[in-house]
C-alpha cells in the first residue's frame, strides 16, 4: 500500500539529481529555504516556481506522481491563502465576500506566502526522494563534523533524522491502513459532532503508537544484533565524493539565485 504522502519516501531512479553529492543537495536545498523569503513579487515567484518544476523534472520522477503525494498538504495551503485572505486589513479594498472585505494586501500576502508554502514542501521533498537514508546520514554527519570537537553526538543526531525521515512514510501507511480497517467496522471519522469525530481518533491513535513502539522495538534489537554501538570507529561502504556534476548544480544554483535579485528590482 503506497503512502499518500511522499516526504521521506525514496524513489529510485537514474537521474542526475540522483546522482549528486548528498551534501551538495542537503546545503543547496538549505539555501533554498533561505532564498525563498527574498521573493518579493510575481517574477521572482514565477522565476523561482520553474526552477523548482525545472528540478523536479530532472529527477525523472512523474510529476503526477509529486502532484499526488503533495495532496495532504494542499489543504494547509489552501488554508493558509484564506487566512491572510480574510484577516489581512492592508491595501485597498477590492471587493466584499459575504459581508467580509476583501483587501488588496490581503490578496498579495495571501498568495506569497502559499507560494512559499508550496516552493519549500515541494523542494525539500525532492532530498528524500532521490537520496537515501543512508546517504543522508552520511551527509548530516559530514557537515557537523567541526560539532565532533566540542562533544557533540554528530553520528547520533544524524541516525536519528534519518531515521525519523525514513519512518515517515511507514507511518502513514500504518496509519491508512489502520483507518480503513476501523472504517470498515464502522467507525466514520469524517462526520458527525466535533466532540464524536475526536473520540473516534482514539482509536486510530493507539494501535498507531503500539505499532510504532514495535517497529522502534525491532528496530533497535536489530542495530545491536548486528553490533552497532555509535559512530566512534565506524567505517563507510561507499565514500562521499564531490564530483564534476555536483560543482555543475552549485553554477546552476547560484545564476539562480543572481535571476532571483535581479528579478525582485522589477
Amino acid at each position: 500500500m503506497a503512502s499518500s504522502l511522499i516526504i521521506g519516501q525514496y524513489v529510485p531512479e537514474e537521474s542526475v539529481v540522483h546522482k549528486l553529492d548528498p551534501r551538495t543537495k542537503i546545503v543547496m536545498i538549505f539555501a533554498f529555504v533561505i532564498f525563498v523569503f527574498f521573493a518579493n513579487n510575481g517574477w521572482s515567484y514565477l522565476w523561482l516556481t520553474a526552477f523548482s518544476i525545472g528540478a523536479a523534472l530532472s529527477t525523472k520522477i512523474k510529476l503526477r506522481y509529486i502532484a499526488r503525494g503533495l495532496k495532504p498538504v494542499w489543504f494547509l495551503i489552501v488554508f493558509t491563502f484564506l487566512l491572510h485572505l480574510f484577516v489581512t486589513r492592508e491595501g485597498d479594498v477590492l471587493f466584499d465576500i459575504i459581508g467580509f472585505p476583501i483587501y488588496t494586501g490581503a490578496l498579495i500576502q495571501g498568495v506569497q506566502i502559499s507560494m512559499r508554502f508550496f516552493l519549500l514542501i515541494l523542494v525539500t521533498s525532492m532530498l528524500t526522494l532521490t537520496t537515501t537514508p543512508i546517504e543522508i546520514t552520511d551527509a548530516i554527519e559530514t557537515l557537523l563534523h567541526p560539532l565532533k570537537k566540542v562533544k557533540f553526538p554528530v553520528h547520533e543526531l544524524a541516525l536519528m533524522m534519518s531515521i525519523s525521515l525514513r519512518f515517515i512514510p511507514t507511518l502513514m501507511q500504518e496509519t491508512e491502513k489502520i483507518s480503513k480497517a476501523q472504517a470498515s467496522r464502522g467507525v466514520d471519522f469524517r462526520t458527525g459532532p466535533l466532540k464524536e469525530r475526536i473520540q473516534a481518533v482514539v482509536p486510530l491513535l493507539v494501535p498507531l503508537f503500539v505499532s510504532a513502539f514495535k517497529r522502534a522495538e525491532e528496530l533497535a534489537m536489530a542495530m545491536e544484533a548486528r553490533g552497532y554501538k555509535g559512530g566512534e570507529g565506524r567505517s563507510k561502504l561507499r565514500e562521499l565524493e564531490v564530483r564534476a556534476r555536483d560543482y555543475l548544480a552549485v553554477v546552476v544554483f547560484i545564476l539562480m539565485i543572481v535571476g532571483l535579485f535581479l528579478l525582485r528590482d522589477m
